[in-house]
């Protein structure tokens, strides 16, 4: 059984919460809970906890100030927020999760297996990834998550021109005259792409719709509004014209 502590300044929060939670009974439960920040810290270094939920935005004491308080713990964090920019700070902190209010019971069912595979060096840079990718996908105005020299690019739709095809290699034109080249074939990047704004028009090419400025009928070119003039594929052009 899971032992769960709650940390929010907002009692409807809390009781929010402890109903989601109730759906999980079978698997954790909830010992304690804190609108007082300030209160929690003797209590968690008093007993043994296996996690901790927390908001961030409190009046005395935010949550990432709460959690330099309690360096030395070994039980697991999930960072609960109505404010999605304070995500990668949280996990930067080593939270095993994040989940966005109002918290979603799906959601909530990811977080609570987390929390049973977590151990103390249980948080490694695969997680960091996969956690992050989450947190972008929840993002109403969702941006396009490029894993590229080690690091992840987020990328505005509306900022990429077109992606072009080099074998196992792809290459994205961006706005700023800036390119980005991925070891992703085309396929994986269209997969990526939201399709209302993004159409293949070709094996070896994917433009954003918004982009275009000319379509050449005879010569079978569509011109980018950067002058990048793309080829539009025999087989995709009745498809390309339905989509204009």
């Amino acid at each position: 059984m899971i032992k769960a502590v709650i940390i929010d300044d907002e009692p409807k929060a809390i009781q929010g919460l402890v109903w989601e939670l109730s759906n999980f009974k079978e698997e954790l439960e909830v010992i304690a809970t804190f609108t007082e920040p300030e209160k929690a810290i003797p209590y968690l270094k008093s007993i043994e906890v296996d996690c901790l939920f927390l908001d961030i935005e409190m009046p005395t004491m935010d949550g990432f100030q709460f959690l330099e308080k309690l360096e030395h713990r070994d039980f697991a964090v999930v960072i609960t927020t109505a404010y999605n920019e304070y995500a990668i700070t949280a996990l930067k902190k080593e939270a095993v999760d994040y989940l966005l209010k109002p918290i979603d019971t799906d959601d909530l069912r990811e977080t609570i297996s987390k929390i049973k595979k977590h151990t103390t060096k249980g948080f490694n840079s695969d997680k960091f990834e996969d956690i992050l990718l989450k947190f972008n996908n929840k993002l109403h105005h969702k941006k396009i998550t490029i894993n590229t020299d080690g690091k992840l690019v987020f990328l505005e739709p509306n900022d990429i021109f077109y992606v072009a095809s080099d074998g196992n290699y792809s290459t994205l034109y961006l706005s700023d005259n800036k390119k980005i080249v991925v070891t992703k074939k085309l396929k994986e990047i269209d997969e990526l792409l939201p399709t209302d704004d993004f159409f293949r028009i070709h094996n070896s090419y994917i433009i954003n719709l918004h982009k275009i400025k000319e379509f050449l009928k005879t010569d079978g070119y569509v011109v980018l509004e950067n002058n990048a003039k793309i080829p539009v594929s025999r087989q995709r052009k009745t498809e390309f014209l339905e989509k204009l």
